[in-house]
């Protein structure tokens, strides 16, 4: 019986790849003034990819971004404060967020979220989609002093909502950070597909939050 669902934040609630782009191209046009030398698509494409999905802080996103297109009006620091403070304006939610976790809330399901990341840049985030009061519990790794994969971050929102682990599943879109270490400790490991990876070792693959209410339901049945 599954008592609880956690979930990852971005790449599985926040459409973070849509978001960026958004915000990015925003960017440009607010700062034209500053960065009109620059090709719009060049600048947004080399962000992309210095960002790598997130994976690398913007500190040095922009850092290397003022050496190579020759930006002398605005510094590195500038533009990092502008990403800090704008970028929630821009955040996109995946298809059917709100009705999946009303419905599994409907259905006496509690909810977590695990999400790595800068704290109040997350909180942010999350505010913006509107789904803060939706859940029991929401960790970030730089409040918490810890990041996934790290076991004990899923032990401790675990803890807090009161749920054991065999009751409990998670839900992300990376393979190792996600459902490996959701796995590792003996919960219901649930991939939400992403297209950067071909597979990964899950309990449940889904490509729509909708298909989670589906699978409780099945769970439920079988009795497992």
């Amino acid at each position: 019986m599954i008592r609880a669902v956690i979930f990852d934040l971005d790449g599985t609630l926040l459409n973070r790849d849509a978001s960026v782009h958004k915000f990015i191209e925003n960017q440009y046009e607010r700062l034209i003034e500053w960065l009109g030398h620059i090709p719009k698509e060049n600048y947004i494409s080399r962000f992309l990819e210095l960002d790598c999905r997130g994976y690398v802080w913007k500190d040095k996103v922009y850092q290397q971004l003022i050496d190579e297109f020759n930006i002398n009006r605005v510094s590195w620091k500038w533009l990092l404060q502008d990403y800090i403070t704008e970028f929630h304006q821009h955040c996109i939610p995946f298809s059917n967020l709100i009705g999946t976790l009303e419905g599994l809330r409907n259905s006496s399901i509690r909810l977590g979220m695990i999400t790595n990341g800068k704290g109040q840049f997350q909180m942010d985030n999350i505010r913006a989609l509107g789904i803060e009061n939706y859940f029991d519990t929401i960790l970030i790794s730089e409040w918490e002093g810890m990041k996934k994969p790290n076991p004990e971050i899923f032990k401790k929102a675990l803890s807090q909502m009161n749920v054991s682990r065999n009751e409990s599943m998670y839900v992300g879109d990376h393979p190792e950070n996600d459902v490996d270490a959701a796995r590792n400790i003996g919960m219901c490991g649930v991939w939400k597909r992403d297209k950067q990876w071909d597979d990964a070792e899950a309990d449940f693959i889904i490509d729509d939050l909708t298909e989670l209410r589906l699978i409780i339901r099945e769970i439920k049945r079988v009795g497992g």
